[in-house]
């Protein structure tokens, strides 16, 4: 294989047409850190797995705080 093959591979998450995308295994980690993570102020956090959006439904039951 030589470097030329390696680029032609995408990577497992980035951004395609400004939307965000992540094909690895989803973790419970990855799930809770994208549906429910006070720690992040967004409402729409990139996808645990696949293209777009997911809410942060913390953020979305607190918007006050």
């Amino acid at each position: 294989m030589t470097d030329t093959d390696d680029e032609r591979v995408p990577a497992p998450q980035g951004t395609f047409a400004g939307m965000p995308y992540d094909w690895r295994r989803p973790t419970v980690a990855r799930l809770k850190a994208r549906y429910w993570n006070p720690d992040d102020p967004r409402v729409f956090t990139p996808k645990a797995f696949g293209w777009g959006y997911d809410l942060n439904v913390y953020r979305l039951l607190h918007w006050r705080e």
